[in-house]
This record gives C-alpha cells, sequence and structure tokens, in this order.
C-alpha cells in the first residue's frame, strides 16, 4: 500500500459549482494533474459541455474550468492505497471543506465524479443545505458505461448550456 495525498484544490473566488474526485490515480500522480490517465473521458466530456475546443495543455485546460467558475478537488486528502482503483482505498481523510466552503462561498453545487467520490463524503463530510449536491457516473475508464451514456448524465446533471 502507498500513502497518497491529494492535489491543492483548483478553485478561485468567482467558482460557483465544484467537482469532486475520490483522489488522484497513478497516473495523475505521476503527471501533477488531475483526470491525467489517457482513457478518462473528465476532460472529453467537460470540453464538449463548455463547447470549448479541446487542448493537451494542461494549464490551459485549468483557465477553462475557472473560466466557467467551476472548480475541482478531491474529496479524500490522504489515504493508502494499492494502485489506482477506488476499491483498493483504504485509511481515508477528508479534505477540509469547512475551510474551502467558507472560504468561496459563492460555490452553491457540488457534482461527485463517482460512488466512492460521493459515499466517502456523505461519510466523512456530510451534506448541508447550503448546496445542491449532485453524483454523476465516474469518468474513470474502469466504471464500464459508453461515453455516450456517462455524457448524457453529465449534460443533464450540469447543465451548462
Amino acid at each position: 500500500m502507498d500513502n497518497i495525498n491529494s492535489f491543492e484544490p483548483i478553485i478561485d473566488s468567482e467558482c460557483n459549482m465544484l467537482i469532486l474526485g475520490s483522489i488522484p490515480g497513478i497516473e495523475s500522480l505521476n503527471r501533477n494533474e488531475y483526470y491525467a490517465h489517457p482513457r478518462n473521458t473528465f476532460w472529453q466530456i467537460m470540453f464538449q459541455l463548455l463547447n470549448e475546443e479541446m487542448t493537451q495543455d494542461y494549464q490551459h485546460r485549468v483557465q477553462i474550468l475557472l473560466h466557467h467558475h467551476i472548480g475541482l478537488w478531491d474529496v479524500i486528502g490522504r489515504c493508502s492505497r494499492k494502485g489506482s482503483l477506488d476499491s483498493n482505498i483504504r485509511q481515508e481523510e477528508a479534505n477540509d471543506f469547512e475551510t474551502l466552503f467558507r472560504e468561496n462561498p459563492k460555490i452553491e453545487k457540488v457534482f461527485f465524479n463517482g460512488a466512492k467520490a460521493y459515499d466517502t463524503y456523505r461519510k466523512k463530510v456530510g451534506f448541508d443545505t447550503k448546496r445542491e449536491y449532485h453524483k454523476l457516473p465516474s469518468t474513470s475508464p474502469a466504471h464500464a458505461i459508453t461515453f455516450a451514456k456517462k455524457f448524457a448524465i453529465w449534460e443533464s446533471s450540469l447543465k451548462l448550456k
């Protein structure tokens, strides 16, 4: 088991939406980028929803999200895990959402990229009445539903168009 720490949040004072994953996988940790696995469909889905031209430049991707007032973070701040699968996560500790929400009061909607992020948040943090919470299918290649189905659910939930 490897000890893993999540990244810092990608957020600014104008963000009104926050997308939360569980914790970065090995490829993301190696590249120091959210959703870096080449078969993870997160960036493809987001750029289609935002009607933006896809780019491979990570910093540009981040700036596009922030331009649309969307922040990124992970529910789990640290854990032990063998490999990249969420099912292998042990001893998880949640990130400090009390501080994040206090410092970013415009966040009205929180979207969970997958069941593990949602379930861990529910157990370790808990939902409040100040924000809307939505569980979405994971964009990970390990979540075996079609891209079209994932996209349709994300599109229906985020309502960006």
